[in-house]
């Protein structure tokens, strides 16, 4: 096989197959040390730490006129926005738990996993390999 390849490598036909086998994809370099101003990390804008504090939102706006929205007191938003950062139960600790004593939000979660695992297993079962 190792001599077969020489072969079609010193006489500079690649055969297609070989090509894709091989790969023919190349990445971009990037020229180490120009500061000349055209390009490269010197011209990167300055990332905003966490401990800056600041009254608008960056990156909201999706408008080319406009600006980004101001943030605003917590009291000036909608109560179930908090809620959407809340930790939910995955499906094996809602199983370990009794259905009956789980709020009605987690009782529906637990059935739309509890469908999904075994549609998921049934049709990993009949998939033709």
């Amino acid at each position: 096989m190792a001599v077969s390849w020489t072969r079609v490598l010193k006489s500079g036909v690649i055969p297609r197959d070989a090509t894709q086998l091989v790969g023919t994809r190349g990445f971009a370099v990037v020229a180490k040390g120009k500061k000349d101003g055209k390009g490269g990390a010197a011209d990167a804008k300055p990332v905003p730490s966490k401990e800056m504090k600041s009254t608008s939102v960056f990156g909201v706006n999706i408008l080319k006129e406009g600006s980004d929205p101001n943030i605003q007191p917590d009291s000036e938003y909608p109560g179930w926005l908090w809620h959407m950062i809340d930790k939910h139960l995955v499906l094996s600790e809602l199983r370990r738990k009794d259905a009956k004593t789980l709020p009605y939000e987690d009782q529906k979660r637990f059935v739309k996993l509890d469908n999904r695992t075994r549609i998921k297993e049934n049709n990993a079962l009949t998939a033709k390999n």
